[in-house]
Order: structure tokens, then sequence, then C-alpha cells
């Protein structure tokens, strides 16, 4: 994997061109391919311009990607112009020097012309599958900065370790409401402050499902909508806060697209990196720290661990919401001071991070209000909620864990505020965060709502509900849920 060059923003040489998923010098080096391929096949009068012009777009291109970096998805539409080669050039060199040349008849040339197109048309397929994601433009009316912080608990050891003196340490990314950035701004990098911590997090992430590295070796060198550290927006008042935890094995940057979303409408998103849980966390002093929670296969055993490590985030969310308090009181200087509204709090997650905000706002009555992205509810179910609660869910098949949504709706069922859980047809489990920019389109994998869809619907009904429950705007939010999905309200007087 290679650095991406910092250059300004519309002129970036490895950005991707819309709906292609490749950049400039990719798109030219597959055009360049195509025309070898059917140069060999054009009337003699015309080969010799249309190869030379072919062959020298690709060797520039080529050359310009050895400096940027090549993606892997290219290898084949390069062995395919390499195969192409001969068959160009050899009418060109028999030209040239007035001898007689081996050229191939036309009974090899033409499998071997169909051999080249086979691997050039991989390139795209390729790319296509495994994108760099190109993240949506957020549709408030704030541009988004965004910032890393790090902080550990004095009081509570690390349960993950064997050292008495350790201490829980979290590192958390804030989105938040920025002032508009002058035209040509690097924007953040995704999953890192750095590419080489993007890179570390991505192979890690890669290797906690199963799949080798270099498949997605094209999400470190995505970038997304927010500028790092970017001023503080003038107005707005103060932001109601919305702290988030990934799924399990996940790590802070996973729903970006919906952070960088809720920002732009004025909200302060707080993700979450919990050590030992994520799939690794780089701390500020370069550390790695991979994961140790790994399931047994038995089922009665992993819903206690489960349990177990739901509580450790719970406690997680609800330390970083006393530091966020702090930060808005002006006790921990920096320039979000003075500007959080600690008494409009949401506490979400996705998949074992919504099984943690559950817990959360069980345990800690400063959350407001609940935020459930498709997580099974792991632990204890007592006591009842009492925090207007909106569960999102996949699309329900035979193949959903028959658990689930009686014990999802039993939690829900028992809150003394009203509940709302919405199903969202199309929906996988990876709908809810970013996987769809970026894996294979595949209904079992992603869902089906399209790579534009999926984070527009997550992103709409989640701030629908924030707006209403937060900010007690008026309107028919059962109305604006039920238009997305099927959904199914469990009102206070009907939960005895």
């Amino acid at each position: 994997m290679c650095r991406r060059v910092p250059c300004a923003e519309h002129g970036r040489v490895t950005e991707n061109i819309m709906g292609l998923h490749m950049s400039l010098p990719e798109v030219l080096v597959l055009l360049g391919a195509v025309v070898l391929v059917v140069a060999r096949w054009l009337p003699p009068a015309l080969r010799p311009r249309i190869t030379i012009a072919a062959g020298t777009v690709s060797v520039l291109s080529a050359l310009v990607l050895s400096v940027v970096g090549i993606r892997w998805q290219l290898l084949p539409v390069l062995a395919g112009t390499v195969l192409a080669l001969p068959f160009a050039l050899s009418p060109l060199l028999r030209r040239h020097t007035g001898r007689p040349t081996w050229r191939a008849r036309w009974w090899l040339a033409l499998p071997a012309s169909v051999a080249c197109v086979g691997l050039i048309v991989t390139g795209p397929v390729a790319a296509w599958a495994f994108p760099v994601p190109v993240f949506p433009e957020p549709s408030g009316r704030f541009a988004v900065g965004t910032r890393v912080v790090q902080w550990t608990d004095p009081r509570r050891p690390e349960t993950f370790t064997a050292d008495p003196h350790d201490r829980r340490t979290v590192v958390v990314q804030l989105w938040y409401p920025a002032q508009k950035s002058p035209t040509g701004t690097r924007r953040a990098q995704y999953l890192g402050r750095t590419e080489h911590e993007a890179r570390t997090v991505s192979v890690a992430l890669a290797r906690a499902v199963g799949l080798p590295g270099f498949l997605v070796d094209g999400i470190p060198r995505a970038h997304t909508r927010s500028v790092f550290d970017a001023p503080v927006a003038d107005g707005g008042g103060r932001f109601p806060v919305v702290l988030f935890s990934p799924g399990s094995g996940g790590v802070r940057t996973q729903n970006t697209a919906w952070a960088e979303e809720l920002a732009s409408h004025g909200y302060l998103v707080a993700a979450l990196d919990h050590p030992y849980d994520s799939a690794t966390v780089i701390l500020t002093d370069g550390r790695a720290i991979r994961t140790r929670t790994t399931s047994t296969g038995d089922r009665d055993k992993d819903n206690k661990l489960a349990a177990g490590w739901t509580t450790v985030r719970g406690a997680d969310l609800s330390f970083v919401l006393t530091q966020l308090d702090r930060v808005g009181r002006g006790e921990i200087a920096g320039p979000l001071t003075g500007r959080l509204d600690t008494g409009r709090v949401a506490v979400t997650g996705h998949s074992m991070g919504g099984a943690a905000a559950l817990q959360a706002a069980r345990q800690d009555h400063r959350f407001d209000v609940v935020i459930d992205l498709d997580g099974y509810p792991h632990g204890p179910a007592s006591p009842s909620l009492h925090q207007p609660t909106l569960a999102l869910t996949q699309a329900i098949t035979p193949a959903t864990d028959p658990h689930y949504i009686p014990r999802l709706t039993k939690a829900l069922k028992r809150n003394t505020a009203t509940s709302y859980r919405l199903t969202l047809p199309g929906a996988a489990h990876l709908t809810f965060m970013d996987g769809p920019l970026y894996l294979p389109p595949v209904p079992s994998i992603v869902g089906s709502l399209g790579r534009t869809e999926s984070p527009r619907v997550v992103a709409a009904t989640t701030l629908a509900f924030l707006d209403s429950t937060l900010r007690d705007e008026p309107g028919d939010l059962a109305g604006v849920l039920s238009a997305h999905g099927d959904l199914s309200v469990y009102r206070p007087r009907n939960n005895r």
C-alpha cells in the first residue's frame, strides 16, 4: 500500500471518478490496454498511430501509478497490457526495420486477444467490488471537523491485563460542526490519524473477518468529508452529544459517514475505540493494542462473555460522557469548551455496541435517549429502560437468530418511555456501518439498499429520532420512521 499524493482537493491524482471506482490514471491505463488489444484488428493504415498513442498513455499512466501507488485491482490490467504488446508492436517493428518479423496468425491472435480482454475486464470488476470508499457529502448546513482524544480513567483498573497499576484508557474520535475550510484543504484520513495508522487498522479488520489485507487496500487510501482540527462553527449554539460504540471487533471510525451527517446537522458525535475489544487501537504513544475478545463457539459461554464485554463498554461510555461534560464546562481545555450540551445526550451503538448502549442507558440516567443499530441485547434485562429508544434492525429472515427479536422486543416493551423498532427492508447487519461503501455489494453481506442509499437511510432515520427526542422538534416521528420500513411502536401505557 502506498501513499496518496497530497494535493488540491479537486485535483488529487488518485481521486476516484464517481461511478467508476477508479482514478484518472487507472482509467487511462485501462483504456490504453483496451486500445492496444483492438489495434491488432484495425486496418494497417490506422495501426501505427493508434498503437503508439495507446502505448504512450499506458506507460505514462503506469509511471504515475508507480509513484502514487498501484492497487492490486490494476495488476490484471497491466498483465493484459503486457500480453497484448507483442501483437500490437510486431507490425510496427516490421514496418520500421523493413525486415520480416514474427506475426501471429489470426487463429492465434484471436484467443490471445480474448485472454487479454478477460484480464483487462477483471480490473474494473475488482475495483467495483473492492473500491476506495467515496464518502457521501453531508447534507446539513455545517461543515464537519474531527479530532481524536485519549482519556484514562484513574478509578478503573484495566481488566484485560494482569498489571494491577494499569488503568482503563479509551481513544475517542469527535466529529463536530465546523467552519468551512478553504478550498484545497486536505480531508481527514479514514480509519486513522495517519495513513500508517489507517493501514494498521485496515489489516486488523481484514484479519478479524478472515480476509487477506490486500483485498481491502482501498480503505486506508480513502479520505472522508471532515477536516482534522477544523475551527468549530461560530453558530449553532451548544451541540447535543451523541456517543457511539462500534460492533464487536469494530473501531471508532466504522460509522464515519453516519457521524459526519449528524455533525453537519449540529450534533457532536463521540465514537469510542474499546481497547482489547476493537480490532486494534493505536494509542498516542504509538502502541497498538490488539483485540483479545474471541468467541468459543459455545452459545452459553459466548453469551456470558458478551455480557461481560458489554458491561466494560457501558462503563467506557459513561466515562467518556463524564469527560465530555468536563470539556463542555471548561475543566478540560480545548476548542469545544462551552459548546457541548451534555444535558441532551444520546447513547448509540452498532451490534455489540448497540447492546452496550442499552446497558449504559440502564445504568446511567444522564443518557437521555438510546439508539441500537441492529444490536442483540446482551447482559441483564433489568433495570428497565427509562429513555426513548430507537432500535433499527436488518430484514428478518429464517437465518436470523430466533432469540434476537423476542429479546429486543421484551426490552422495548418494558421501557417506561416510548420505544420504536424499525425493520429496514433490504438491510443486512453491515448496512448500519460504512461497509456498503467499500465491500462487495452482495445482499447477504451489506444488504440490497446500495452504496448510496444505505448510509442515507440509516442517517435519515436516526437523525429524525434525535431531532424529535433531543431537540423537541415538532412532527410525526412515527410517520417519518414508517416511511423507511416496518415500524413497531411501544408506548408506556402498553408496557405494563
